[in-house]
């Protein structure tokens, strides 16, 4: 019966156009973030623009679409780039990338 209702949930959600959430995985975006995003942001700076931070206030300030949602709007700058950032979504997979944004918000709740 389980099943039956994961499946008619799953039929839903691709129907309605919106794909079933599952948790990101801030462990692996710690990882992802070392390998990809580091050199310029170690400890939540930022070494080209030292007002663009990866701090609480200085996300919520620059970040488009924060407001609706800090993981997507990080999700969202990491694919896309923007300014001197460069796009990693050709680079990255959306699960990584997610990963990574997760990551950042986590990091940035704690003082980073």
């Amino acid at each position: 019966m389980r099943r039956l209702i994961s499946f008619f949930a799953l039929c839903l959600a691709l129907v309605f156009g919106a794909a079933p959430s599952f948790a990101a995985d801030s462990a692996h975006g710690a990882q992802v973030f070392s390998a990809n995003c580091a050199a310029c942001h170690m400890g939540g700076g930022n070494v080209v623009n030292a007002e663009r931070t990866l701090k609480a206030d200085a996300l919520k300030a620059y970040l488009t679409g924060y407001a609706d949602g800090p993981e997507a709007a990080v999700a969202t700058q990491v694919t896309n780039g923007k300014n001197a950032m460069p796009a990693f979504g050709g680079k990255l997979s959306s699960a990584d990338i997610a990963d990574v944004a997760a990551y950042v918000i986590e990091q940035s709740a704690k003082g980073w």
